[in-house]
């Protein structure tokens, strides 16, 4: 009986010590996690607190030709904010060949920003826009 008590005791001390480190490595994981949030919130604060962020690149508005001024009803505008009316401009007007959607049947208010071209393919569309954006010096 001695021999099997002494089995017992060491299968024991070998499993509750399997459970003492589960729950040391569990309780650091929740230290961690509750860290990882509360870092993630502070940096939700900071962008918060520093405002929103500066507009750079095709989404910064700048200075247009008159020509473009006229079309949009604005001195400056940004590249994605251009091309988004002049396509809602081709669409409300019913500018696109039925056949060949990729294809523009210019006006006479799309001629003066499309260099008086009376058809354009709608991968030109942006391209026929950078010249009426006045670059910075």
């Amino acid at each position: 009986m001695a021999s099997l008590s002494r089995v017992f005791t060491r299968y024991y001390s070998s499993v509750m010590a399997a459970a003492a480190k589960s729950a040391v490595a569990d309780a650091t994981a929740a230290v961690k996690k509750t860290a990882v949030k509360k870092t993630a919130a502070k940096k939700s604060a900071e962008k918060v607190a520093t405002g929103p962020k500066k507009l750079t690149g095709i989404l910064k508005p700048m200075p247009i030709s008159p020509a473009l001024t006229e079309f949009m009803g604005a001195a400056e505008s940004s590249r994605t904010e251009a091309v988004k009316r002049v396509w809602e401009y081709i669409k409300a007007n019913n500018l696109q060949n039925p056949q060949n959607k990729r294809q523009i049947f210019c006006d006479e208010k799309l001629k003066t920003i499309f260099d008086g071209k009376a058809e354009v393919e709608f991968i030109e569309v942006a391209k026929l826009l950078s010249q009426h954006f006045v670059k910075a010096s």
